[in-house]
């Protein structure tokens, strides 16, 4: 009988969890909650076993108010759940994202095991809650629980999650005390972890111990050793695990199309490429996007298109990684007509679809397009993702409409380091550097972390108003940072540093760069061009040609305009020679230019006239006007006026060949001739610009023109220039009337001479600047013969550095002798 109603009662149990079943599967929770209340019904009491199955369903379903239902029906039968049980419950809690209440019960039961311990730190980790997991493993392990390979996979991508290294070797060596090391769940485990931290040679021990490799050891140290750039050690383990007779799957292709990236091995990534059509992963979205990138980069641009149209496109991943691609090589209008394909497949862009196609925009400079995008994105709602809100940013700015740029930068509630960075450089690229010095100072006081695009394009606005202590003060604010020995901020440096008449701080940035690309060298070389030192730029040159970098348009370019400041005929045409024939380089007209006025100023206008005649397309008005100016240095006026006709007859608004042709003639005494070129200017409405001076003194930037009286220092500067005029005249100075082109009377002349702007401001500074200091000066105008021989004069009086920039080169002024050799 006791046996009879025993199994009677297991089957209405049995009965009673089927019901249940049906109700909870059929979507009646209500009901299935009352069925859960057998108090109510004639049927026998609920066993563990039975609540554990029912809240295992209660998990699968994601139910969570029959879950709860059920444990309020346990609390009530006393907690008569088992182990088996409790664990199932506080499963449901922790999958229910309800993680205090499985705290709770965690707390609550009377017995654990590792099961009860690894659900809730699975549930902390879910939470991102990563300080916990760990105080629960230690708890584990100290109440002396199993150390099971379960415990340590889960334990194990913590760490992965948050690279911690220093444990990853605690939990190692726990693992290894265990002899669970030679476990191949727990050794891919561990190479993960190693993997993320970096450690290829710790991943390759652990593989090396695991006694029975599977295809998920294989996988994961390969793609250990591509994530960490030992591609060719992928590669040849790629080869061992093929031998060893096993098949990869889509993760092992991935890896190994990454490595044959990195090596540029692109015949051995076609050969993967056919190992993975035998195997159809190539109808894997990530194998597939591993193939694009295989052949985007390694440009087979058709290759990539066939394997773009064989991979699934129903996910909006692969469209976008292509017009990623297109957008990233310069194939805009290809990105756009598959931007077009895209939308008629309609697969919805998200914001890195967005962002690459108004990269394309940006690069075409297609404002109309660029509006449509923008509505477009707009309709979507994405305008406020940080990605797509920079890309618009970016492609205004680039379409010439910085305004709407800045509209949106001042619209955003995202801006991040790129945001700022990309309003920084499209002010500096719209030449508004001032603006861009501004903003670079606000996101500093916002507290946004600078990277090196910010410090480079801050230092190109220094360098652009040859802005010394701004440019310096960047200068200390980037050694603070990881930024000081970045090439591309060192190459700001060098550019900012020479700019500003400092080429000696030029040259020590450069000599502590770690690498040295082909900018660094250019920017040296023509720094030291600039500063007329042209022997130390040929030297730079050499050094140069000793590296692997090799010198391009712009590193020849430097060379032969240090020539052309030096009057090195023969090295000059040695040079222009060499470029053609030894690097294949085909001279530009920025080339022809610097030969013109290399032949012309060393006096050989014959030759010039030869070369211009060989150019092989029309000659620019810098060619003409190359041409031109020595004609005035040779006071050669037939060829001049030719010279000057060929530019006007391009561009007749030109007002530096007006104005040099003016000076030729004045020089020859030719007032009738000069007056008629000044009439010819006043009737096309040229202006001559007016020389203008300016220096720098304690952040402020102090004008000076010629016959300024403006200036609240003026009597002190007229005092400091009669002390000049009196002392340069008793060291042997002679002024040099010929330098004023007016017909005016001597004593006029003489006048006139000292109130030049640069000796205006040159007066300033020797008030207003430490006498220990240097006095850089710029000039928008070529300085004139009497002022050079006058400061000449005042440098050794006055026993300080005077640096002059005019429009065409630095003059470096000390103990009475310019850098220039008196050749400018």
């Amino acid at each position: 009988m006791i046996r009879l109603f025993s199994r009677k009662a297991k089957a209405l149990e049995i009965s009673a969890k089927h019901c249940w079943k049906c109700f909870r599967r059929s979507g009646f929770s209500a009901e299935a909650a009352q069925f859960a209340q057998p108090s109510s019904m004639s049927l026998p009491q609920f066993d563990s076993y039975v609540y554990g199955a029912m809240l295992r369903d209660c998990i699968q379903t994601g139910d969570l108010f029959v879950g709860k239902t059920l444990h309020c029906e346990i609390i009530k039968k006393g907690n008569c759940l088992d182990l088996f049980a409790y664990n199932i419950l506080l499963d449901f809690y922790v999958k229910s994202d309800a993680l205090s209440d499985a705290s709770k019960i965690f707390d609550e039961m009377p017995e654990r095991n590792t099961i009860s311990f690894v659900t809730l730190i699975q549930g902390y980790a879910q939470s991102f809650q990563l300080v916990e997991p760990f105080e629960l493993f230690f708890r584990l392990h100290r109440e002396g629980h199993e150390l099971n390979p379960f415990v340590f996979t889960t334990i194990l991508k913590l760490i992965v999650g948050m690279e911690w290294e220093k444990l990853g070797y605690c939990i190692h060596a726990c693992i290894f005390k265990l002899g669970l090391d030679s476990n191949a769940f727990v050794g891919t485990a561990l190479i993960d972890a190693y993997s993320v931290c970096g450690h290829v040679d710790s991943a390759r021990q652990v593989f090396d111990a695991i006694a029975c490799k599977d295809m998920v050891s294989w996988t994961g140290m390969v793609a250990c050793y591509a994530e960490n750039d030992h591609f060719e050690d992928s590669l040849q383990l790629f080869s061992q695990m093929r031998m060893a007779g096993f098949r990869p799957n889509h993760f092992t292709f991935t890896g190994v199309l990454k490595a044959c990236i990195g090596l540029e091995a692109f015949d051995v990534g076609k050969g993967v490429h056919g190992c993975a059509l035998k195997t159809r992963y190539e109808l894997d979205l990530y194998v597939g996007l591993g193939l694009l990138d295989l052949y985007t980069k390694s440009g087979g641009s058709h290759a990539a298109l066939s394997v773009f149209e064989e991979i699934p496109k129903t996910d909006v991943i692969p469209w976008s990684f292509m017009i990623a691609r297109y957008a990233q090589s310069n194939q805009s209008k290809e990105a756009l007509e598959l931007f077009g394909q895209m939308r008629r497949a309609f697969i919805p862009p998200n914001q890195f679809t967005f962002a690459s196609v108004l990269q394309a925009c940006a690069t075409m400079e297609s404002l109309d397009l660029g509006k449509q995008l923008h509505s477009h994105v707009f309709k979507s709602g994405l305008g406020i993702n940080v990605f797509v809100s920079n890309a618009l940013m970016d492609m205004y700015a680039k379409c010439g409409r910085v305004e709407n740029s800045m509209e949106l930068f001042m619209e955003s509630p995202n801006r991040n380091e790129v945001a700022w960075n990309t309003m920084i450089v499209a002010y500096v690229q719209s030449g508004d550097v001032e603006k861009a010095l501004s903003l670079f100072k606000n996101m500093l006081a916002c507290q946004v972390q600078a990277t090196e695009v910010t410090y480079s394009s801050a230092l190109c606005a220094c360098a652009s108003l040859a802005a010394m202590e701004p440019g310096i003060q960047i200068h200390s604010l980037s050694v603070k940072t990881i930024y000081d020995r970045d090439t591309v901020v060192g190459n700001a440096l060098i550019d900012m540093y020479a700019k500003c008449g400092s080429i000696k701080d030029a040259r020590l940035v450069f000599d502590m760069l770690n690498e040295r690309d082909e900018v660094s060298w250019n920017a040296m070389i023509s720094g030291y061009s600039m500063h007329g030192l042209s022997g130390e730029a040929l030297k730079v040159f050499q050094m140069m040609q000793e590296t692997a970098c090799k010198p391009n348009k712009l590193t020849f370019l430097s060379v032969l305009s240090a020539c052309s400041s030096a009057g090195l005929l023969d090295i000059g045409q040695t040079y222009f020679k060499s470029m053609v024939q030894d690097y294949g380089i085909e001279p530009c007209m920025e080339h022809y230019t610097c030969m013109v006025s290399l032949l012309g100023k060393s006096g050989h206008l014959n030759k010039a006239i030869k070369l211009i005649e060989e150019i092989p397309s029309e000659p620019s008005v810098m060619v003409w006007r190359a041409l031109l100016a020595a004609c005035v240095i040779h006071n050669d006026v037939q060829l001049g006026r030719i010279s000057a006709q060929r530019i006007l007859e391009i561009d007749p608004q030109d007002e530096a060949t007006h104005v040099l042709l003016s000076n030729m003639y004045a020089a020859a005494r030719s007032w009738e001739n000069v007056a008629s070129v000044r009439k010819t200017m006043k009737e096309k409405g040229v202006k001559k610009e007016p020389g203008l001076s300016w220096i720098e003194n304690q952040g402020s930037v102090h004008y000076f023109s010629v016959g300024d009286i403006s200036h609240p220092d003026m009597k002190l500067i007229n005092g400091m220039l009669e002390w000049l005029n009196m002392k340069t005249r008793k060291a042997g100075y002679v002024p040099n009337l010929n330098a004023v082109l007016l017909d005016v009377e001597d004593d006029e002349k003489e006048h006139r001479l000292w109130g030049h702007s640069e000796r205006l401001a040159l007066a300033f500074g020797l008030i207003r600047t430490p006498s220990t200091g240097h006095i850089r000066i710029i000039k928008n105008l070529r300085i004139c013969a009497d002022c050079h021989s006058a400061i000449k004069f005042m440098s050794k009086i006055v026993q300080r550095e005077i640096i002059i920039r005019d429009m065409n080169r630095f003059h470096h002024f000390q103990d009475g002798i310019c850098s220039c050799s008196d050749y400018w």
